[in-house]
């Protein structure tokens, strides 16, 4: 399309978008800020579904002719297949998706593309719009949170007897398995799932018909147009209806919890590959290299996702700073709302796959973390427990001997299970050789068998848990 031809689209002059109102047509540079199709063009599929929608309500409500309908719904679809194919001619001096496709519409099928903004504002227009990709987008990451629940799964039954330290402070604490570990994150993920699951209910309501911030002064039926686009009722309050965006900000919240549990687990991730712990290699496919130290395996993908909650979090701030001071109900300042949105999303989308990977890659050794799950006397609690169990101390006592012996090993530089049970008893008289047969770590996580311990058995009870749910 020529310069000449889009502004014959465009109206240049007295300007086709807002009628007889203004003589003169815009600044260069207000044309420039008030573009957005370079960013709204997403919503190309999601604006053409809804305008399917209102025109067929419209045809059915005696507002336009059934005739007029049917040549705009094969004037939509002709459109979304020019979209699909790369050949249509999107013009930024038509502003936005909208007025994009209207204007193509008019085009291709004359007067009757003219009325199908009929009882309808760009203002309800773009809040439907935008209803349908941000549910959408929410399904479609609901089922790759499930992706990496399953994969987490997978490594937490091969590895529910594989015994690692846990840690706290990031200083041994006691022995769990990796197993657990693994199926802790599965936890976690489901919270956010529900989380996204629970914004998406909540946002399941039509704008469309509220039209500019009133509503409309033609027999529509709302309830018509929304149960066509899957939406469970339309919105009560057309001033509501085109001026909420809280479903933006609960969604970029529940996507920015998410990342954050995604870069602790990649944070792990770093930990463990690390020469220093030992505890598990990623594969080639998710390391890269050293431009000058051959030996280098580098977990860049684990840091970037690190990196990347860094863009969540803050559009999730720029949504909130955006809509803090906007007095009801539509404000230009709205039209800033999607690229924050469409950003996050693309970046979760990439760390969800990423994580996903690493983790159905993972080579775990579990040769190491049992080598480390005994450092730093991990089993002294269990050592406690026993002194509670089987001599019937108060635990603060038992504290406080089990101390007492933990510093004795330290300063003879051995392990608490080398101790020899002549020291053990010189603290307390009343320990004897059973005391030993705690002090393994595997002995350890093998007795935690309450509800949702790291006991094996504990673990294979909630991995089967969740591959039911899962199905």
């Amino acid at each position: 399309m020529t310069n000449d031809d889009t502004d014959k689209r465009a109206g240049k002059g007295a300007n086709a978008l807002w009628g007889g109102r203004f003589a003169g047509g815009a600044d260069d540079v207000m044309r420039a800020i008030n573009a957005s199709i370079d960013v709204d063009r997403r919503l190309a599929d999601h604006d053409i579904d809804a305008s399917l929608a209102h025109a067929q309500m419209l045809a059915a409500c005696g507002v336009i002719s059934s005739e007029d309908a049917k040549a705009i719904a094969k004037g939509l679809e002709d459109i979304r297949a020019e979209i699909a194919a790369g050949a249509f001619p999107f013009s930024a001096a038509l502003e936005d998706i909208h007025m994009n496709i209207e204007a193509r519409l008019t085009e291709k099928i004359g007067e009757a593309g003219a009325r199908l903004h009929t009882a309808r504002s760009r203002n309800d227009q773009v809040a439907t719009d935008f209803r349908l990709w941000t549910r959408t987008a929410l399904d479609r990451l609901g089922l790759q949170i499930e992706a990496l629940q399953r994969a987490l799964i997978t490594q937490a039954e091969a590895h529910a007897d594989t015994v690692m330290p846990g840690f706290t402070h990031l200083q041994t604490a006691q022995p769990v398995t990796f197993g657990h570990h693994c199926m802790a994150y599965v936890e976690m993920l489901s919270r956010d799932a529900g989380r996204l699951s629970d914004a998406r209910a909540r946002l399941n309501e039509s704008p469309l018909g509220a039209a500019a911030l009133a509503g409309a002064p033609y027999p529509i039926n709302r309830d018509m147009t929304a149960e066509t686009l899957g939406f469970a009722a339309p919105m009560a309050n057309s001033l509501d209806a085109v001026s909420a965006r809280d479903f933006v900000m609960e969604a970029l919240a529940g996507l920015t919890i998410c990342a954050v549990h995604l870069s602790r687990l990649a944070e792990e991730i770093v930990l463990w590959t690390s020469p220093r712990f030992g505890f598990a290699r990623l594969s080639d496919r998710f390391s890269t290299g050293s431009s000058i130290m051959p030996q280098k395996r580098n977990p860049d993908a684990a840091e970037l996702i690190r990196a990347k909650v860094g863009g969540m979090a803050g559009a999730f701030q720029s949504m909130v700073l955006m809509m803090k001071a906007l007095p009801l109900a539509y404000a230009k300042d709205m039209q800033e709302d999607k690229a924050p949105l469409f950003r996050a999303v693309d970046d979760f989308e990439l760390c969800l796959a990423a994580m996903t990977g690493m983790i159905g890659d993972l080579d775990v050794r579990p040769e190491a973390m049992a080598a480390a799950a005994g450092e730093g006397y991990s089993t002294a609690t269990d050592l406690a427990d026993w002194l509670v169990r089987e001599l019937g101390l108060p635990f603060r006592e038992a504290h406080h001997v089990t101390g007492r012996l933990v510093a004795e090993a330290e300063r003879r530089d051995i392990a608490l299970h080398e101790l020899p049970v002549e020291a053990m008893k010189a603290v307390e008289p009343r320990i004897d050789e059973r005391a030993l047969g705690v002090l393994s770590p595997a002995d350890s996580v093998a007795s935690r068998t309450s509800y949702g311990g790291a006991a094996p058995v504990r673990v294979r009870e909630q991995i089967a848990r969740w591959k039911e749910k899962l199905g």
